[in-house]
């Protein structure tokens, strides 16, 4: 199957993570992939013949969301043209060209997926969530217009559908993880670090992200000083709470760590992994750390609390986080064999529901069930 991919591949973000990793699975089942993501470079369409990598001009990129210039549209209608892809599938980026790839598709006459991947809190009790619900309000009427919309939970699924997707062109496909990359295995970083216990978070240093209370109840718990934590990211916030939160706490910034492998060996080295998150879709590093072994903490946000529930981690809950942590550090600082079976538990869940291979599996299955039925006509005025 020759498949039309849409994507980012910077700056480093969860949706960054999930488009290579499945691109490279899909390119591993045999399927030619083409990978049309922003980039400086600006390519002509005569050069576009059998290309893997298309770049689209853009104005701004972050993690979150990407501007496009004015000729990125015809840049990508040209770039399918020549293509000329069984399916186009596009792992939104939160860019205004999301909603003209409907359009561009059906003049194409191309069938079109999209990954919807934006966070939520399942309870919409905070600022943070409420602003993530109208991201959705926003999507839905475009939504409308692409052959399958796939989303991690059954939740989303009924967001979307209460505003006005079809239920039968929402597919909940979970993120999945390769378990054989990210597994459990010899790591030296507490000889690295010279701590007899590490805790781990790895994320962006975002205000949703919500690292303070994280940080502030590692203060206040006073942990000993053969326990460590590592904080694993950059982002708006860092600068700001790193003064704050240093050394002398045993709190150590790592910052953003471009390489896999030593992503994998800091997993591997963890003994507890904590994200306190405000609003979640189904994180990728809550699955790859679970995939490694480590104890889990999670927030009840997003599709986290489901990934967690029945023993496979502890479920936090959003309006009490700092408190909850300050209890629950040093019972997992002084009970070495607690984490070690959560590590087991987590490990077992992602192995039942959560393995890459499960993900492309169902993926596949969705590109034939979208190619066998007919093009959806485009409902205007969305």
């Amino acid at each position: 199957m020759r498949i039309a991919w849409i994507g980012k591949k910077t700056p480093f973000c969860g949706n960054v993570t999930y488009s290579r990793e499945i691109t490279n699975a899909l390119l591993d089942h045999k399927h030619e992939v083409s990978f049309l993501h922003f980039a400086q470079e600006q390519t002509h369409a005569e050069n576009l013949t059998n290309c893997q990598d298309v770049p689209l001009p853009f104005i701004y990129k972050s993690q979150v969301y990407t501007i496009p210039t004015l000729k990125a549209t015809k840049v990508l209608t040209d770039s399918l043209r020549q293509i000329k892809p069984d399916i186009v599938h596009a792992s939104l980026t939160l860019s205004p060209l999301d909603f003209f790839l409907p359009e561009i598709c059906e003049e194409l006459n191309l069938p079109l997926v999209a990954t919807f991947h934006p966070a939520f809190d399942r309870k919409v009790t905070t600022i943070a969530s409420s602003a993530q619900f109208l991201t959705y309000q926003l999507y839905a009427p475009f939504l409308v217009n692409y052959d399958s919309t796939i989303v991690f939970s059954y939740l989303q699924k009924d967001w979307l559908a209460r505003l006005g997707v079809p239920e039968e062109n929402i597919a909940v496909i979970p993120n999945g993880v390769d378990v054989i990359k990210y597994s459990p295995g010899a790591s030296r970083l507490k000889e690295e670090f010279k701590a007899e216990r590490l805790f781990v978070y790895q994320g962006r240093i975002a205000p949703e992200k919500n690292v303070e209370s994280l940080l502030r109840a590692w203060k206040q718990a006073k942990m000993g000083d053969g326990s460590k934590l590592l904080v694993v990211g950059d982002g708006a916030l860092k600068n700001n709470l790193e003064p704050f939160y240093g050394s002398e706490y045993n709190i150590i910034w790592l910052g953003f760590v471009g390489s896999e492998e030593r992503r994998i060996e800091i997993l591997r080295g963890a003994d507890v992994f904590i994200l306190p998150s405000l609003v979640e879709g189904l994180s990728l590093s809550l699955l790859e750390a679970m995939s490694c072994g480590v104890a889990c903490m999670a927030t009840d946000v997003g599709a986290d609390g489901e990934v967690l529930e029945k023993g496979a981690g502890v479920v936090l809950n959003t309006r009490s986080v700092r408190s909850q942590l300050r209890t629950l550090l040093p019972l997992f600082q002084d009970h070495p064999e607690l984490t070690t079976l959560l590590g087991q538990k987590a490990r077992q869940r992602v192995l039942e529901r959560y393995t890459l291979n499960k993900n492309i599996l169902q993926l596949e299955e969705l590109y034939s069930q979208v190619l066998q039925k007919p093009r959806m006509q485009i409902i205007r005025g969305a």
